[in-house]
C-alpha cells in the first residue's frame, strides 16, 4: 500500500479552479456525498453535471470537491467526476477522516465538514449543499452531533443550504449555531427552512433579500474580524417543490419508530431515516431534496459574482485560509 511521504503534494486545485482563484474570479464548492451515497445511478452523474452548469450560468466557477487516491481535488474533471459518481465502496469523508485517506491513498466523496475545510483552504468562500448536520434528536441520551457544527464555527465559508436535514433536533440545532457564533440568515424568508418543507416553523433573526446583501455580510465579517465562523444563507425551497408536510411527519414518524425498533443509532442513523423517507415517500422525498439542492446551488452562484465584484469603495475579496492553518500567513493556502 503506498503511504503519503513527506513533501507530497495532499490538496490539488483544478486548472480552471486556480486561475479563477488567482484572477478574482467567483467560485463555487460543491460536495460529493449527495453525488456518491445520495443518488441512483446514473441519475446521480447527471445532477453532478448539472449542479456544475447551474454554478456556471451564475458566472461562477464551481468547484465540485472529493478526495481520490489520498489526493484532495478541489475541482474535478470530466474523468474524475465519473468516477465519484461510479466507483464501488467509495467512502464517506468527515474532516476528520481527511488525514487518514491522505496518509493510507483513500478515495472518497466529501461531507459538508470536509468539504467546507477544503473549500476554505483552498481559498474559497461561498459553499452550496442540501441540509447541513446538526443535532440529533436523543442527544442527552447519545451524545451524537454533526461534526459540521464545530467545522462551521472555524471556518471563515458561508454555506448555502435549505436549512437542516429535518431528521434532526432542528431547535437545539439553531441554538448549538448560535452558542458557537456562526451567523444564520433567512433568504427572502423570516423562518428557517424545513429541509424538504419550505419552512421548519421556527424564526430567524435576520433576513437577506439579494445575493449583494449576502455579500456585504460576508465584507462585514472581514472588517470585524473576531473568530473565523461561517455565514449560513438558509434558502427555502420553493412551496410548490416541497415534500407534502403532512406526508414528511407521517413518515418520518415512521421512520424513528422503526429505527428505536431495530436499535439502529450513530452513523447509521442518519441513512436509515433518510433512505427510510425517500421509500416512504415514494421517492418524493428525493425530488424536494433535488430541488433544493438546484436552488442553494443557483444562488451561491449569485452571492460568489456579488462577493467578486464589490461595489465602489468596497474592499476587494482576499484569498483567505482556515483558522486550521495559523501559519499559514497571507502565502497561498494551496499549491496548484
Amino acid at each position: 500500500m503506498h503511504m503519503t511521504g513527506p513533501g507530497e503534494q495532499i490538496i490539488q486545485t483544478s486548472e480552471e479552479v486556480a486561475e479563477a482563484l488567482a484572477s478574482g474570479a467567483p467560485v463555487v464548492a460543491l460536495e460529493t456525498t449527495i453525488i456518491s451515497h445520495g443518488l441512483p445511478q446514473p441519475r446521480n452523474l447527471q445532477v453532478a453535471r448539472e449542479l456544475e452548469e447551474l454554478v456556471r450560468e451564475a458566472g461562477a466557477v464551481p468547484a465540485t470537491i472529493a478526495v481520490l487516491d489520498g489526493v484532495a481535488r478541489v475541482g474535478l474533471d470530466k474523468s474524475m467526476l465519473e468516477r465519484v459518481a461510479t466507483e464501488p465502496g467509495l467512502r464517506k469523508l468527515g474532516f476528520r477522516d481527511l488525514p487518514l485517506a491522505a496518509a493510507l491513498s483513500a478515495s472518497g466523496a466529501t461531507t459538508v465538514s470536509a468539504t467546507a475545510f477544503l473549500a476554505a483552504r483552498a481559498g474559497i468562500r461561498v459553499f452550496a449543499t442540501g441540509g447541513l448536520g446538526g443535532v440529533h434528536r436523543e442527544w442527552t441520551a447519545s451524545q451524537d452531533e454533526s461534526a459540521d457544527l464545530d467545522m462551521l464555527a472555524g471556518t471563515r465559508i458561508t454555506v448555502v443550504c435549505a436549512g437542516v436535514k429535518s431528521i434532526l433536533d432542528v431547535p437545539a440545532t439553531l441554538q448549538r449555531l448560535e452558542t458557537r457564533g456562526v451567523s444564520v440568515a433567512g433568504y427572502r424568508t423570516d423562518f428557517f427552512p424545513g429541509f424538504y418543507l419550505h419552512t421548519s416553523g421556527l424564526p430567524v433573526d435576520w433576513r437577506l433579500e439579494s445575493p449583494a446583501e449576502a455579500a456585504a455580510v460576508m465584507r462585514a465579517q472581514d472588517l470585524l474580524g473576531g473568530p473565523e465562523a461561517a455565514l449560513i444563507v438558509a434558502n427555502p425551497v420553493p412551496e410548490d417543490e416541497q415534500l407534502d408536510p403532512v406526508l414528511h411527519d407521517r413518515v418520518l414518524a415512521e421512520a424513528l419508530a422503526a429505527a428505536d425498533r431495530e436499535g439502529i443509532t450513530g452513523q447509521a442513523i442518519t441513512p436509515f431515516l433518510l433512505d427510510y423517507l425517500v421509500r416512504g415517500t415514494g421517492g418524493a422525498s428525493l425530488e424536494a431534496n433535488l430541488a433544493a439542492v438546484r436552488g442553494n446551488t443557483r444562488l451561491a452562484g449569485r452571492i460568489a459574482a456579488s462577493w467578486a465584484s464589490p461595489p465602489s469603495g468596497s474592499p476587494a475579496p482576499q484569498a483567505r485560509t482556515t483558522s486550521a492553518d495559523p501559519s499559514a500567513g497571507s502565502s497561498p493556502a494551496v499549491e496548484n
